[in-house]
């Protein structure tokens, strides 16, 4: 009986191993729970931003668990869609703009964008963002890029494989590129770096060759193979382009490559038919893009101020990742498994098991909805008799002071949000004595008035300046007066000296 028991134990766990991520989602729930005592999971099957979860560093098991947000992979299927990204095997002949427009018309969304442009002859791999996945449309632009690329050389090359493999090898590091005639960029001498190149194959009979390529974001292979040309004295052209690999995305089958047709197919069966299974499986949740960051889990009462803009601070912390280095690029994430925001660092691994209060990342960009989690700051004692205060006219609906506030709340309570000028405003009228204010205003108009004697080339001895209360005023008003005067006075001559110039006519 044992051994038939165990038989079948080891049938469910090949099976477990053989479904798609998807299915193992689909079939249990996937939840950090809080706990008082560290229980050993093993969480290597776990998708996304929860796999080997239990290998993160612990700073507390305690939280209230919020019954908001889903798992990536256990959306509903409307926000599935928006938030989702789609690996996508690009035809040759139309545009990435096209192509992503065409998609943007078939799942009918607001928003699409891809993740760095493919020339209309190219194929391969172009990772198109669906709506709320757009906001990670940058990181997936200036990411690293593979090519596989066919060439022709103009004419043959003695000692063809010596030569070839020597300009190849040549062809790495930083090097300048003047993007060709027909290009979607300025053409300007910029630099570039090729990290890695390899020849696959040349036929000396046709002088054609392949060459992988890794390359720097923005790369042009056309300038790569013309320079290749160049090197070997006969000149050389690109004959075919295919990306093979664009960020963290290969063509591999792991990466569920899909074409149009999957695209269009999808949809049309999601349409007539209400099944969403191979709608599914063709968008992916934007957290698979964001698997190589370094992690950070937060509390889910912490989550909307996230969302909102606050800081990441060490409360809010339950678990996180080994290696963080101040300035690295973290992804922020939810217990359910959810992407939250990409930050960055500024403390290290080691500084947060040691820290017990303090900022441990800035956000970079947020990537979830406001209000997907309920709001649960302003809920402690200051906050609640403020709002209290604001309920029964003791403030007014700013939070600020009037005259009916208590002593003691304007004692205790300091508005961090008033600006220092009405602070500087309050202090001047709450109690220095009057001839400290006349003295500094005399001061400010003798500064003013020496200015303007050294500026002024007259001699004229000036006159100790007396200041009262309201007598810059008067002073503007007298020069206003005698200056209308003054132009009364030349309009005057002027008639007359009009007047005489026809009578001696």
């Amino acid at each position: 009986m044992a051994e038939i028991e165990s038989a079948k134990k080891s049938k469910k766990d090949k099976k477990r191993k053989s479904l798609d991520v998807g299915e193992i989602q689909a079939s249990d729930t996937f939840l950090i729970q809080p706990s008082s005592r560290a229980e050993k999971l093993d969480t290597s099957q776990w998708p996304l931003l929860l796999k080997n979860f239990d290998k993160l560093n612990v700073r507390t098991a305690h939280y209230t668990p919020i019954p908001a947000g889903s798992s990536p992979l256990q959306r509903p299927l409307q926000d599935y869609v928006r938030s989702g990204y789609i690996n996508l095997d690009k035809p040759a002949n139309p545009s990435s703009h096209e192509v992503v427009a065409w998609i943007k018309r078939i799942l009918r969304v607001e928003k699409t964008g891809h993740s760095g442009t493919l020339d209309p002859k190219v194929t391969g791999c172009l990772i198109v963002c669906i709506e709320r996945a757009t906001r990670l449309v940058k990181s997936q632009q200036s990411a690293g890029k593979e090519y596989v690329c066919v060439f022709r050389l103009h004419s043959e090359v003695h000692d063809h494989e010596k030569r070839i493999l020597q300009a190849v090898e040549k062809l790495t590091g930083a090097l300048f590129q003047r993007p060709p005639l027909i290009s979607a960029v300025k053409r300007q001498l910029r630099v570039r770096t090729i990290y890695e190149s390899k020849l696959l194959e040349y036929d000396h009979e046709r002088n054609m060759g392949i060459v992988w390529v890794s390359c720097e974001a923005g790369t042009y292979i056309r300038t790569l193979c013309v320079h290749l040309g160049l090197i070997l004295g006969v000149g050389g052209q690109m004959q075919e382009l295919r990306r093979v690999r664009s960020g963290i995305l290969s063509e591999k089958e792991k990466d569920g490559m899909m074409t149009m047709h999957d695209v269009l197919d999808a949809q049309w069966q999601y349409d007539h038919m209400q099944d969403e299974t191979y709608l599914r499986r063709v968008i992916r949740p934007l957290e698979a893009l964001l698997i190589s960051h370094k992690r950070i889990i937060m509390k889910d009462s912490a989550v909307n101020a996230i969302c909102y803009g606050a800081k990441i601070m060490i409360p809010g912390v339950l678990r996180y990742d080994d290696g963080i280095e101040i300035n690295d690029q973290i992804v922020i994430c939810t217990s359910k498994g959810e992407a939250v925001a990409l930050a960055i660092a500024q403390m290290t691994t080691a500084v947060l098991a040691t820290c017990d209060h303090g900022v441990v990342a800035k956000i970079k960009r947020v990537i979830m909805e406001r209000d997907t989690y309920p709001r649960k700051w302003g809920l402690g004692p200051v906050a609640s008799r403020k709002k209290q205060l604001i309920k029964d006219g003791k403030l007014d609906k700013f939070g600020r002071t009037n005259e009916n506030t208590p002593k003691d709340w304007s004692k205790s309570y300091k508005d961090l949000s008033a600006s220092k000028e009405t602070n500087n405003v309050e202090d001047l009228a709450g109690g220095e004595p009057a001839s400290t204010n006349l003295s500094s205003q005399q001061t400010v108009v003798k500064r003013k008035h020496s200015h303007s004697s050294d500026s002024s080339d007259s001699d004229v001895p000036t006159t100790p300046a007396v200041v009262t209360p309201g007598g810059s005023k008067k002073k503007k008003h007298k020069k206003q007066e005698e200056a209308e005067v003054e132009t009364s006075e030349k309009k005057k001559k002027k008639k007359k000296h009009k007047k005489a110039s026809t009578d001696s006519d």
